[in-house]
């Protein structure tokens, strides 16, 4: 499955499928929470927070590839990815795109 983020892809001839997406909440257990919330103390990166989401968009992208694949497509054009906070210690992340089918 070819990703881009893009509205085309150079060279190809696509029919559209439609708007697939994939969206996950996802949290850091009480320890890693904890931890965080320590740091914001001293200041620097949260690791764990930057390991929840990259672990999150992960999965956002694999069930939006999910998606398109049960349509048939070859490839998904102009992909994005948003994220907003659920609750404390939680956030959702949603990767969304279009489908597209080669011709």
């Amino acid at each position: 499955m070819l990703l881009v983020n893009i509205d085309y892809i150079p060279g190809k001839e696509f029919e559209a499928l439609g708007v697939v997406k994939g969206t996950v909440v996802q949290s850091k257990n009480f320890g890693k929470d904890f931890m965080a919330g320590m740091k914001t103390l001293v200041g620097g990166e949260i690791v764990g927070y930057t390991e929840m989401l990259t672990e999150a968009r992960q999965i956002a992208t694999k069930r939006m590839v999910d998606e398109a694949e049960a349509l048939g497509a070859d490839a998904v054009v102009n992909i994005r990815y948003g994220s907003s906070a659920v609750m404390q210690g939680a956030a959702e992340v949603i990767a969304y795109g279009t489908a597209v089918k080669f011709r």
